[in-house]
């Protein structure tokens, strides 16, 4: 069995920003040489996550909106704020989308359903962050 690790780096502008990984994801699979196995997506920051959904803006949008019903930033609203940070908020987010995705490897390719893309949720940016991509297989 193989096993390859690659780290993307990210620094967005903004604060929350949904960016789309999945050609990032599909070049270390490539380089990984696995032709059947599974590929690990790992937001490696507690206010940060991994995803997979469809890639289209009001979705995106949509997503949005509802974490900062559920969530939403408030400077001084969190206990967490205490410690002297103001990201309660996004450690929120982080718990509702997730930590991490796993996709299968099939012939070499990622191996998705219809309109599936892995995406990289930014929750509390404007400093440089990683994603671990692991492959495993054969």
């Amino acid at each position: 069995m193989k096993a390859y690790r690659e780290y993307l780096w990210f620094e967005t502008k903004k604060r929350r920003e949904y960016i789309n990984i999945t050609p990032k994801v599909e070049e270390v699979v490539k380089k990984s040489g696995v032709r059947e196995g599974l590929a690990l997506v790992n937001a490696m920051h507690i206010t940060a996550s991994i995803y997979i959904n469809d890639d289209e803006s009001g979705l995106i949008q949509d997503f949005d909106q509802f974490l900062e019903k559920v969530a939403p930033y408030d400077p001084k609203g969190y206990r967490h704020h205490q410690t002297g940070e103001d990201n309660g908020d996004a450690h929120l987010k982080r718990q509702l989308f997730g930590r991490e995705t796993v996709v299968a490897i099939t012939e070499g390719k990622l191996d998705f359903g219809p309109w599936e893309q892995i995406f990289y949720a930014e929750f509390d940016g404007r400093r440089r962050k990683r994603v671990l991509v692991k492959v495993i297989g054969e």
